[in-house]
C-alpha cells in the first residue's frame, strides 16, 4: 500500500471564531492529499479532464477527533482504500506534529463524461491508472 503525505501550511484565514481550524477547510486539504497521491502514482488529474472526464466526489465521510489550531503542523496522509470499477474510495488521515490523528475518513469518487456527466467505469476509461491503483491500494 502506498500512502501519500503532504504538509499543509495553515493560515489565520483557516481558523474560526474559536481559534481552531474551520471544519470545511479539511475538505480542501483532502483534495490536496488526493492530488499528491495521483502524482505519486504517475498520473495527472488535469490529463483526465483534457481527455473529457471528471472525477467528482460521490460521498464524503469525516470524523473529527482532535482540534487543530493556528501554528500546528498539519499533514494529510492519503491512500487508495478501495478501487472498484465504478467507484474509487480514498482513505485519509489528518495528523498533527505529534502524529496524533485529528481527522479521518474517506472520499468516494466516480468518473463521469464531461459532456453529459454520465458515469463511466474508471477501469475502462483509464485502464493503466486503474491498474496502478490496484497495485498500490490498501490490502
Amino acid at each position: 500500500m502506498h500512502v501519500a503525505s503532504i504538509e499543509i501550511q495553515v493560515s489565520y484565514a483557516d481558523t474560526d471564531m474559536m481559534g481552531v481550524i474551520y471544519h470545511a477547510n479539511y475538505i480542501k486539504w483532502l483534495e490536496l492529499g488526493r492530488t499528491q497521491l495521483i502524482e505519486d502514482a504517475g498520473f495527472d488529474y488535469l490529463e483526465m479532464e483534457r481527455a473529457g472526464f471528471y472525477a467528482p466526489i460521490y460521498n464524503l465521510e469525516i470524523t473529527y477527533k482532535k482540534s487543530l489550531k493556528l501554528g500546528d503542523k498539519v499533514v494529510v496522509k492519503t491512500w487508495v482504500d478501495k478501487n472498484q470499477g465504478l467507484k474509487t474510495v480514498y482513505g485519509f488521515e489528518v495528523v498533527n506534529g505529534e502524529g496524533e490523528v485529528c481527522a479521518e475518513g474517506t472520499t468516494t469518487h466516480i468518473v463521469v463524461r464531461k459532456e453529459d456527466f454520465k458515469p463511466i467505469q474508471f477501469k475502462k476509461a483509464f485502464p493503466e491508472w486503474f491498474q496502478k491503483y490496484e497495485e498500490i491500494k490498501k490490502q
